[in-house]
């Protein structure tokens, strides 16, 4: 049974369920060993619960002109049944929403972050005008299996096929669509490796898809070795990647999220300003934690460095500055315990920073995702000086 929470999905009700706090509540952590269930997943052979997960769907003719419109994504000509990545901007091109899209030929469906619910619904049903669409809140309908590959949903659940398409949304992390932008240089990309499907399903359909785990037809696999797997691959979420400053540059997010070469959206300017003339003030990177205290930082813990200054002279306190933020930890089953977090731009990345536990520190090595150069993808030529002719 459960430990510590009550029971909200009858996946907290298989055996060793522990449920999990932060973003992922409501759903199991782990089942007791999440090294194994990492495993798991990567063998292709277990299912991840994901009933925190929030389901909307966008009807009419015009709905993919108008996401088209007001995403950054190219979605106007989104054939049935293939998986896109879209982001909703603010005026200033700060990451406001994350979608994962899907269309049946009918409807499209977006899956979001549970949290996203209220907030996007509103903001969309806004946004219609005098269009043929319509959106509509379909959480209490459906709900969300996750697995690395689509054999595994098939074993736990049909696919749900309301027009004839089923909706299996495949994340393009480790084959990115064209018209983006990748800043992230080291080879082999980590993220090649990442696979991921997320299946919506009538929610009546869960109590059977739990029950296929329970048989022992399948493995379950827990929040915890999800997210080991995604820092690994490099892979940012909203709820912990993003804050209300976050630019798509920052996270490598321009690589599966944003097309180039599509026509206006709000925040456009921004995206493309950035791309081709500035440098974003932050940007994502992996961190190798000090993991002889069996002990990780959570969410939001700060990271410091040495102030860049001359040698202190003996016995003079080293002076410590914040230079950013933990957003996501867990223990990889080969990497040991790391991290992504967001830092200033200008933080060297041979720089050993230290990351706060509890009443002390650990030491964190960074690896870099985005460079301290992402930005400068166009190099602006020198005009001449105007002057007297001679």
């Amino acid at each position: 049974m459960c430990r510590g929470a009550q029971v909200t999905t009858p996946f907290l009700a298989l055996a060793g369920a522990v449920a999990a706090t932060g973003p992922d509540a409501g759903t199991p952590a782990h089942y007791g060993d999440p090294f194994a269930e990492q495993r798991w997943l990567i063998a292709g052979t277990a299912l991840v619960d994901l009933s925190h997960r929030g389901v909307l769907s966008v009807s009419g003719a015009d709905r993919l002109s108008w996401l088209n419109s007001i995403t950054s994504q190219a979605l106007e000509n989104l054939a049935p049944g293939v998986s896109s990545e879209a982001l909703f901007l603010d005026p200033n091109g700060h990451l406001e929403h994350l979608v994962r899209v899907i269309d049946d030929g009918d409807t499209c469906w977006l899956l979001i972050e549970g949290t996203e619910r209220e907030t996007l619904l509103g903001w969309l049903q806004r946004m219609r005008f005098a269009l043929r669409v319509e959106v509509r809140d379909r959480s209490e309908e459906f709900t969300v299996l996750g697995a690395t590959d689509t054999s595994v949903l098939d074993v736990a659940s049909s696919a749900h096929t309301p027009h004839g398409t089923g909706l299996d949304w495949i994340d393009a992390w480790a084959t990115p669509p064209s018209g983006g932008h990748q800043y992230a240089t080291a080879e082999p990309y980590p993220g090649a490796s990442w696979r991921w499907v997320e299946r919506i399903i009538p929610r009546d359909d869960r109590d059977r898809a739990a029950a296929v785990v329970a048989s022992g037809a399948l493995h379950p696999a827990g929040a915890l070795a999800v997210n080991a797997l995604r820092i690994a691959a490099w892979r940012p979420r909203l709820v912990t990647e993003v804050d209300d400053r976050t630019l798509p540059h920052e996270l490598d997010l321009l690589r599966t999220a944003v097309n180039l070469t599509k026509g206006c959206y709000r925040g456009q300017e921004t995206v493309a300003k950035v791309l081709n003339l500035g440098r974003p003030p932050r940007r994502l990177v992996m961190l190798h934690l000090d993991g002889s205290d069996s002990v990780l930082p959570s969410a939001g813990a700060e990271l410091v460095a040495p102030r860049q200054r001359p040698e202190p002279e003996p016995g003079e306190p080293v002076d410590l500055i914040e230079v950013g933020r933990i957003t996501t930890s867990g223990y990889h089953h080969e990497l040991g315990p790391i991290a992504l977090a967001v830092v200033k731009r200008q933080v060297p990345i041979e720089l050993v920073l230290q990351a706060s536990v509890g009443e002390g520190r650990i030491s964190a090595t960074q690896t870099e995702i985005v460079p301290v150069t992402a930005g400068s993808a166009v190099t602006v030529p020198r005009l001449p000086r105007l002057g007297v002719r001679r």
